[in-house]
C-alpha cells in the first residue's frame, strides 16, 4: 500500500510517500481501507522528534491520528461493526491514518455521522475530542459558567466554542481580525482580536481558561481566572506555582481515544448543533504541503488528508 512515513525528524520535506506492506489487525482491531485523515499539530511535532512519546527508536513511522475509511476486515467478536461499515476513530499513538490501510481498535471504531463526507469525519476525532476533554474532563465547565478559549479559529478551538456554548457556558475567545466573523458565528459572545486588543479588559471573569497557544497569551490569561478557577492547557503543563499563589488551579493533558464521548459528539453532528469546518483537501503524495499549511497558513478548522 501508500503510505506516508518518516525515516528521520526535520521539516515537511522528510515527509515521504513510500509502498509498505498493508498493516495486519492483531485480536481485537480491524483493518481500515482509509478514505480520509486528520492533519494535526501534534503530527507536525512528531515529525519534528519534538513529542515525548515518539523517538528515534521508532522510525520509520507513519503519521496520522485520525481517521474516516470503510471496515476491510475483523480480527475477532465485533459487537455492531460488519465488512463494509465507514467508521471515524482516532488511533493509538503506535498506528498511523497517512496511509491506504490502517489498524484500528475495535474498541475505538464509531461509525461515521451520516451528514458528514469522509474528509469531514476525518476532521473530527482528534480536534474534537481534545475540546471535550479539555473543557469538560480537565475544566469541570457547567453551564452558566464562563470560558476563554484562545486559538478559537483552529481546529480545537471551534469545536470548543461550539461545545461550550451548546451546554450553556458563556463563551470568550480570542481569534485575528480575519477570524472574527467566523468564530462568531460559531457561537462565541465575545470575541478580541489578539493582535490588537487586550483580553485582560474582561477582569476577573472566567472560570475556564482553555490555552491552546502558550507562551506570552497563557502569562496573560492567569488575570481573568475568578478565585478557584482553572487554567486548562493542550501545549505543555501550566506553572503550578503561578497557579497556586494565585488561588487558581491548572491542568495540562494531552488527548486520549474515547469512544463515548467521539459518539456523543457524533450525536451532536448529526443533529446540526456542531458543525465541522474543513479549510482545504489535500491528496496523500502531498503530505508536505499540508503540513506547510498547517505551520504557515493558520487555517481555520482543520486541514485533511484524502486518501
Amino acid at each position: 500500500m501508500k503510505a506516508v512515513r518518516i525515516q528521520k525528524f526535520g521539516g515537511p520535506e522528510v515527509l515521504r510517500l513510500e509502498q509498505v506492506e498493508p498493516p495486519r489487525p492483531s485480536p481485537g482491531e480491524v483493518l481500515v481501507r482509509v478514505q480520509a485523515a486528520g492533519v494535526n499539530p501534534v503530527d507536525a511535532k512528531i515529525r519534528e522528534g519534538e513529542f515525548p512519546l515518539i523517538g528515534q527508536s521508532q522510525l520509520p513511522i507513519v503519521l496520522g491520528r485520525d481517521v474516516c475509511g470503510a471496515v476491510e476486515a475483523i480480527n475477532g467478536s465485533a459487537t455492531n461493526l460488519r465488512v463494509g461499515d465507514t467508521i471515524f476513530a482516532l488511533l493509538d499513538w503506535h498506528l498511523g491514518g497517512y496511509a491506504e490501510y490502517a489498524r484500528v481498535a475495535t474498541a475505538l471504531c464509531c461509525p461515521k455521522p451520516s451528514t458528514l463526507d469522509a474528509q469531514h469525519a476525518a476532521a473530527v476525532p482528534l480536534a474534537a475530542l481534545t475540546a471535550w476533554q479539555g473543557i469538560f474532563t480537565h475544566g469541570k465547565l457547567k453551564a452558566g459558567q464562563t470560558v476563554l478559549i484562545h486559538g478559537g479559529a483552529g481546529g480545537v478551538g471551534h469545536f470548543a466554542i461550539q461545545l461550550a456554548k451548546h451546554f450553556g457556558a458563556h463563551v470568550i475567545a480570542t481569534a485575528s481580525k480575519a477570524n472574527i466573523a467566523f468564530v462568531t458565528s460559531l457561537g462565541a459572545h465575545t470575541v478580541f482580536d489578539y493582535q490588537k486588543s487586550n483580553f485582560e479588559d474582561i477582569g476577573k471573569e472566567v472560570d475556564v481558561v482553555f490555552d491552546l497557544v502558550g507562551g506570552e497569551t497563557r502569562k496573560h490569561s492567569w488575570n481573568v481566572l475568578k478565585p478557584a478557577g482553572i487554567l486548562v492547557s493542550t501545549v505543555g503543563m501550566p506553572d503550578e506555582k503561578t497557579a497556586n499563589s494565585l488561588g487558581v488551579r491548572c491542568a495540562g493533558y494531552m488527548a486520549e481515544p474515547n469512544r463515548e464521548q467521539l459518539d456523543k459528539i457524533a450525536g451532536l453532528i448529526e443533529s446540526g448543533k456542531v458543525v465541522v469546518t474543513v479549510s482545504k483537501s489535500f491528496g496523500l503524495k502531498q503530505a508536505a504541503e499540508s503540513h506547510r499549511a498547517l505551520e504557515n497558513d493558520h487555517p481555520r478548522g482543520k486541514l485533511v488528508l484524502s486518501i
